[in-house]
């Protein structure tokens, strides 16, 4: 059902679409992760500075490595969340690490060949089961990688301890605001949902009312993960995660409200669409300023990390302080004239969307918001034989880029099977653009590095740009695959330089990337081009039952029961949009035509819409049942 159909208006001259130059570059200034760039500096720098005072050169650019993967999984979730996934990478890591030194040790290139095919075989069958396991699996092949193509003086244990001492010094800088700023992220992510919220109500009746209230669904998602560890205990003795929960609570309750409101259809004056902030700040007076340059900690990523080994793309941020100040005196601009035009908004004052929000926004004066009991969605499962599939492809592609770096380079091929590894992760995204990414940020990246070896050999300054390199990184790995390939690749040159390879590799590790990158997308565009594809239609599929559930359970489920329905529903919703989005952007069989993924899940969405405006007597059960109408897609072949 498209806005026109539903009635609503044309756009608003409150709606003005963002800046060309704001879509192209995607990044605002005050969003920069810039705590997370510093980390980045420090941590490179430091290993490499203690190696050549101490002239402990090898366990210094060993404990490098270890810090630059630490690097690529630095993120803006809570401490605890972050320092589990740090620290399962990297022991990961260093048992991957010690596994391909022995093999090395050994003196026979078949002992390493089989080291890492079967690196590959156990990091395939790990890698779909979740976000975590992937990343580990992912750094046990990379670790092998590491540990088989590159010797390692000293004793067996000495690499991988320097490895967990460069994760280690991640961990340790990551996790010490905890200190000072406990609950500052999980503040920020509640915050977010209550801008959200408003930007929503600002967009109802409008053609932008649907893509604010995703965005206030994402920022839902990603405070639920922020609070989940605070929903799960039962020691509620501090009083700021009683506050914190108290205020996510309320407002899991205000996106119910705000759908309604977005499903009737009419434009709102300011008074209404202030009343979340007005919220906000009687649930969370004590509002410091939000952690924005720490790692993005008020951003609100859409969902895993999409790329950049853990990241990839994120939702649009939540305003700043900045903005949000900015967008305040705005509307306090427009108050004036608000008085004249709110005589022709039409929006009864009886209505039961506006009383909702008038009784939840009264219950924030109240002691006592009741909580909801709510779980992460399960994760469809796609059968045990695409995670066979997975593990056999990754691994034969992992033995054909080991064969052909032992035809062209002999000992130290590893960058081909390096390659590999990093770029064949379909669950962080398509894979054709990951590496067309890889290519582009390597080539860049080679030319960076070598244009500033040909300005000095310092070793002082080859630290310092291994410094302003892994900022770079720590700054692509929020924001864009190529950025983050960019700096790791001009990172790498210089740790191998101080191992003593002195060899001119810049045009071989552009070919050997090339060369990965095609044997990565020949294996999985001629034995599994329906990978993406089979994602995308389990995910929908599990959403729309999610949708559907909602619809049936809603009107008879305890209020409780209701909103830990809704929020599953919105969840995998936002999550099968994801995955839809990367089966289009991935090439398919010349003249197949994929399911109309977008369409149903649209659908779905505007179903639950109805749903939650029926709940609080805000549209008639017939909208319902005609949006329930919509037939799914159709299954894959």
């Amino acid at each position: 059902m498209t806005s026109a159909a539903r009635g609503r208006p044309g756009r608003s001259p409150r709606d003005v679409p963002p800046s060309r130059l704001r879509r192209a570059v995607g990044v605002r200034l005050g969003t920069l992760p810039l705590a997370t760039a510093a980390r980045g500096a420090v941590v490179l720098a430091v290993p490499l500075l203690v190696g050549m005072l101490t002239g402990a050169v090898v366990p210094s650019v060993v404990a490098a490595i270890g810090a630059l993967w630490g690097v690529s999984q630095d993120g803006a979730d809570p401490y605890r969340l972050r320092v589990r996934r740090l620290g399962l990478m990297g022991l990961a890591a260093a048992l991957g690490l010690l596994a391909g030194e022995l093999a090395l040790r050994d003196g026979q290139q078949t002992a390493v060949t089989v080291c890492l095919v079967v690196a590959a075989l156990v990091a395939g069958s790990v890698s779909l089961r979740g976000a975590v396991a992937s990343v580990a699996g992912m750094h046990l092949l990379l670790g092998v990688t590491i540990g088989g193509g590159i010797p390692m003086p000293g004793p067996w244990w000495q690499a991988p301890l320097a490895l967990l001492a460069g994760v280690g010094l991640v961990v340790v800088l990551s996790a010490a605001p905890w200190l000072w700023r406990r609950h500052d992220i999980e503040r920020a992510a509640v915050l977010a949902v209550y801008r959200a919220s408003s930007e929503a109500l600002s967009a109802a009746g409008t053609p932008a009312a649907e893509a604010a209230r995703r965005r206030l669904t994402a920022a839902l998602d990603h405070a639920q993960q922020a609070m989940r560890r605070h929903a799960s205990r039962g020691d509620r003795a501090e009083p700021e995660p009683r506050e914190l929960l108290r205020a996510f609570h309320a407002a899991v309750r205000l996106g119910e409200v705000t759908s309604a409101l977005v499903w009737e259809a009419r434009p709102l004056p300011p008074a209404t669409t202030h009343v979340p902030l007005a919220m906000a700040e009687r649930l969370l007076p004590d509002t410091r300023k939000t952690p924005a340059t720490d790692s993005g900690a008020s951003s609100v990523p859409s969902g895993a990390a999409e790329e950049a080994d853990r990241s990839g793309h994120s939702a649009p941020p939540a305003p700043s302080d900045r903005s949000d100040r900015s967008d305040r005196s705005d509307r306090s601009d427009r108050s004036d004239r608000s008085a004249e035009e709110g005589a022709v908004l039409d929006v009864p004052a009886g209505s039961p969307g506006l009383r909702a929000l008038t009784e939840l926004s009264a219950k924030t004066d109240r002691a006592g918001m009741p909580e909801v009991a709510l779980h992460p969605p399960l994760r469809p499962w796609q059968g045990r034989g695409a995670h066979v599939r997975y593990a056999v492809l990754l691994a034969a592609c992992v033995l054909v880029a080991q064969l052909c770096a032992l035809l062209l380079h002999g000992p130290r091929g590893y960058w081909l099977p390096m390659t590999v590894a990093f770029v064949y992760k379909p669950d962080f995204g398509p894979v054709f653009r990951r590496a067309l990414h890889r290519c582009a940020g390597t080539v860049v990246g080679v030319a960076a590095i070598g244009a500033v070896t040909l300005l000095t050999t310092d070793t002082y300054a080859l630290i310092g740009a291994v410094a302003a390199f892994g900022a770079l990184m720590a700054v692509g790995v929020r924001h864009h695959y190529a950025l983050a390939t960019l700096g790791l690749t001009a990172i790498v040159f210089v740790l191998v330089d101080r191992l003593g390879d002195h060899r001119a590799l810049y045009g071989a590790r552009i070919l050997d990337t090339a060369l990965a990158a095609a044997i990565v997308l020949v294996a999985h565009f001629a034995l599994w081009p329906d990978s993406a594809a089979g994602r995308a239609c389990a995910q929908t599929e599990a959403a729309l039952s999610a949708a559907y559930r909602y619809r049936d359970l809603a009107p008879t489920a305890a209020p409780s029961q209701r909103h830990a329905l809704r929020r599953a529903a919105y969840q995998q919703l936002a999550q099968a949009r994801r995955a839809a989005t990367h089966a289009h952007d991935e090439p398919g069989r010349p003249g197949r035509r994929l399911p109309d993924w977008e369409a149903a899940i649209g659908t779905a969405e505007q179903l639950c819409d109805a749903v939650s405006a029926r709940t609080l007597a805000a549209a008639p059960a017939t909208s319902v049942h005609a949006a329930s109408r919509h037939p799914a897609p159709t299954p894959l072949p």
